[in-house]
């Protein structure tokens, strides 16, 4: 073969190698590179849509989302990578220079820098003109009213995703649907660009319409921190509700934290005590004791009842009031806060129907808010209770409760009989239209009738009595009807009781006649020679409901000319009494050894005394 011949078959074998190389990759694998292409060149970045707006009760804003920049790179085109991530963590507080650093230098398309920057921060960036530095705008969850009603709805993390609170169980609804947003680098390298690339939209959640008010949550906020620094106590509770409908006008714990930065503080503050906590209610739990014994008719308000000068003994366990008190009617067992008599009085009621009662008003199981996180208390099986157990349930020991479980309890006795669920999510809407309300999407309101209406009238007059005439006066309010009880609880520890270590609180509702609130205040901890309920927490009750009384519009009433009826009674009763807790040792049915269960009497119990009715009590 001529040497032409031999160039002509290789250059044809080389022409058909190129053409066959062309065909597989411009045809044969066309998909594979245009692909693998745009892989390269495209990013497809999801944006973070507009959460749904929170309003409370009046329409103001408590959680809005606005629109702000985040700062991301393209780090081929990052010339120096030290020097750019040195100036940019000089702009932008808490970034990591060193970090960003090895970031740049890494052979990626797309790195974020900061995510959602506050808008001085974001301009400061802005003005560094950095190579490969781009921005796009996101939405970010921003709290108006910072600390106010905190606990309640929760935050936001930078994934906006809500993480406690409201945002967190309302997140599939508040959340929205994300946007997609697709870069291109463009053929010099120098800028990323989107030139009519596919993308879409971020929708935006739906809105909350709360039950909660902000200017209710405000004076409540204010008067529990009050309370809290001026007793040097180490925490505060409040939970406020309507008993009409169950709604949570205010819930407040104190210390709190600013949402928009949540991550300053610690984790202690970022729980919504009033529905995780548990405590032992103490005195306030009388009510509930008073319900079953007026319930069971077997006990009557003007029945007398022999409080032995202030100690009984139950099955060889002396159990002391905190002062001696002879012979007392039942109205003034609970005025007094005697432990002694309200034990006769559960005595006389018997187990099963206190037990019964106890389960009826919602305690030792969660009240089923919309909250997450929500404690069941401790109600032990009455099997369990022991041969004291019901004598320490009856004041309030051996029993732990959540503030908010105590205030949905009290609502039967507001509301003639009928508890209400409480709630805080009224409805659930898009712009000006509630879509979904709170009966809709969960269901009636009333949980049961554990008292009937003539009984939750009279134990209504009863507790009146506490704040007109006992334990409670510090909650009266000049020109309304106040009812409530006090309660000072020993807190538990290892082997029984703190010596030092109390729980003032007090439940009431006002005004008696038409109640329109519902509250309880608990000061864990104060300090100081004044510790007991009617001391620290009666007084912030007071301080509360007046302002809130005056607020919703409830008009006070006049029963002389310049004189309203609680001053007229007050100042001709006598002051009110100390209301302390049963001593260190006595123990709840919790911390019974087992061999307590047969222990054999070893001091005489007199017999109780009701109306000239006479009970043998064991």
């Amino acid at each position: 073969m001529s040497r032409v011949k031999l160039a002509f078959v290789i250059g044809t074998l080389w022409i058909a190698a190129i053409a066959g190389r062309l065909y597989q990759l411009q045809v044969a694998q066309h998909d594979h590179y245009v692909s693998k292409a745009a892989r390269q060149q495209q990013r497809v970045i999801k944006l973070d849509p507009p959460r749904g707006t929170i309003y409370d009760a009046r329409g103001r804003e408590l959680a809005v989302s606005v629109q702000v920049d985040s700062a991301y790179a393209v780090p081929s085109e990052v010339r120096d990578p030290r020097a750019t991530a040195a100036a940019l963590a000089r702009a932008v507080p808490g970034l990591d220079a060193k970090r960003l650093a090895r970031e740049l230098a890494r052979d990626r398309e797309f790195i974020w820098v900061a995510r959602k920057l506050d808008p001085p921060v974001a301009e400061a960036v802005r003005a560094l003109e950095l190579d490969g530095i781009h921005f796009l705008p996101e939405a970010k969850r921003y709290y108006p009213m910072r600390e106010l009603a905190a606990q309640v709805l929760g935050y936001v993390g930078t994934d906006n995703n809500g993480l406690a609170g409201l945002e967190l169980l309302y997140d599939e609804k508040v959340a929205g649907k994300p946007g997609l947003r697709t870069v291109l680098r463009d053929a010099s390298g120098g800028r990323v660009v989107a030139p009519g690339l596919s993308s879409a939209e971020a929708e935006p959640g739906q809105d909350l319409h709360l039950t909660l008010d902000a200017a209710i949550q405000h004076v409540v906020e204010r008067e529990l921190e009050r309370a809290v620094v001026e007793r040097g106590a180490s925490r505060g509770m409040a939970v406020f509700l309507d008993p009409r409908t169950g709604g949570v006008l205010a819930m407040a714990s104190y210390p709190s934290f600013d949402p928009n930065e949540f991550g300053r503080y610690s984790p202690a503050r970022w729980r919504n005590r009033t529905i995780m906590d548990v405590y032992e209610p103490g005195s306030t739990f009388k009510i509930i004791t008073g319900a079953a014994a007026l319930g069971s008719g077997l006990v009557r308000a003007s029945d007398e009842f022999d409080c032995e000068m202030g100690s009984i003994v139950v099955y060889g366990k002396r159990i002391r009031d905190h002062k001696p008190f002879g012979r007392l009617t039942f109205a003034q067992v609970l005025e007094k806060s005697s432990n002694v008599g309200v034990i006769k009085a559960a005595l006389i009621v018997g187990d099963q129907r206190l037990y019964k009662t106890i389960r009826d008003f919602g305690f030792g199981r969660p009240t089923g808010i919309d909250l997450p996180g929500e404690g069941s208390g401790i109600l032990h099986p009455m099997e369990s209770w022991g041969m004291r157990g019901k004598a320490y349930i009856a004041f309030g020991q051996g029993i732990s409760v959540t503030p908010l479980q105590l205030a949905a309890a009290v609502t039967a006795v507001a509301n003639e009989g009928t508890l209400m669920r409480p709630h805080v999510v009224a409805g659930i809407g898009q712009g000006d239209a509630v879509l979904v309300s709170h009966s809709a999407s969960r269901g009636p309101a009333v949980m049961g009738h554990p008292i009937d209406p003539a009984t939750a009238r009279e134990l209504s007059r009863l507790l009146e009595g506490v704040v007109l005439l006992g334990t409670g006066k510090g909650a009266a309010v000049a020109g309304y009807r106040v009812a409530g009880k006090t309660g000072t609880a020993q807190i538990p520890v290892r082997g029984g009781y703190s010596h030092n270590g109390y729980l003032p609180s007090f439940v009431g509702f006002a005004p008696v006649d038409r109640p329109v609130i519902v509250g309880v205040v608990a000061i864990a901890e104060p300090q100081g020679w004044e510790y007991h309920g009617g001391q620290v927490a009666a007084p912030v009750f007071g301080a509360i409901a007046r302002q809130v009384l005056l607020y919703l519009g409830v008009r006070p009433e006049r029963q002389a000319p310049g004189l309203w009826p609680g001053q007229v009674q007050i100042a001709s009763a006598e002051p009110a009494p100390a209301e302390s807790p049963p001593p260190a040792e006595v123990l709840p049915a919790a911390f019974e050894p087992a061999e307590d269960v047969g222990i054999v009497e070893t001091e005489s119990v007199p017999a109780l005394s009701s109306g000239g009715r006479s009970h043998a009590p064991f």
